[in-house]
């Protein structure tokens, strides 16, 4: 699913390190992993683990770092757009795939929330889909609530619907056109609303 061209791209040691790292914080929990058993897991020292990072908070930084870069410039991009349906169509495509992308980093986040919330990451987080948010909507303050909630309701569907249905069966391509197909409903109705 284009990771080797990633892993290519950022560097096999520090991809292996990341991979490992957020499969141990997914099995046992963020609090309870430490950097000794990421780097038994990875059979290298901990002095070669440390060479690349210092902390577990590091590593999951890296990790929501490279994985939201996309997301700043989806944001960048559609803040120079029209807000046009057209955009907000391509904007939640676009969105579609870095969640499928950073599904294993989304799913971390979705079942730690707890810890998202002490690490800066988490806030970051949400002030991006609060910015992507305001490019779905019109910039109209009298735009109608229901229009307003469309929106809202088109990004959580994105992440809610990739939670929810990843241990559902069917085709997991079929499951992400679906879920796209429905939170592109949601705005377009927003967009005639409004």
């Amino acid at each position: 699913m284009g990771s080797t061209g990633r892993q290519r791209r950022r560097g096999d040691t520090r991809q292996r390190i990341q991979d490992v790292a957020l499969a141990l914080f997914a099995e046992q929990g963020y609090e309870k992993t430490s950097l000794r058993e990421i780097a038994e897991r990875l059979e290298v020292t901990k002095a070669a683990l440390y060479y690349h990072f210092k902390t577990k908070e590091d590593i999951l930084t890296s990790i929501f770092d490279d994985l939201t870069r996309p997301i700043d410039e989806l944001i960048a991009w559609g803040k120079e757009q029209p807000r046009t349906l057209e955009t907000k169509r391509t904007i939640l495509t676009r969105y579609s795939g870095i969640l499928d992308e950073g599904a294993p980093l989304f799913r971390f986040m979705q079942e730690n929330q707890a810890t998202m919330r002490d690490l800066k990451t988490g806030e970051s987080f949400k002030d991006r889909m609060f910015q992507l948010l305001d490019i779905l909507r019109h910039d109209d303050p009298s735009t109608p609530m229901t229009a307003q909630v469309r929106c809202f309701s088109a990004l959580f569907t994105m992440h809610g619907g990739m939670f929810v249905l990843k241990d559902a069966e069917g085709d997991p391509e079929e499951k992400r056109k679906a879920i796209l197909e429905v939170a592109i409903d949601l705005v377009t109705q927003a967009h005639h609303d409004a």
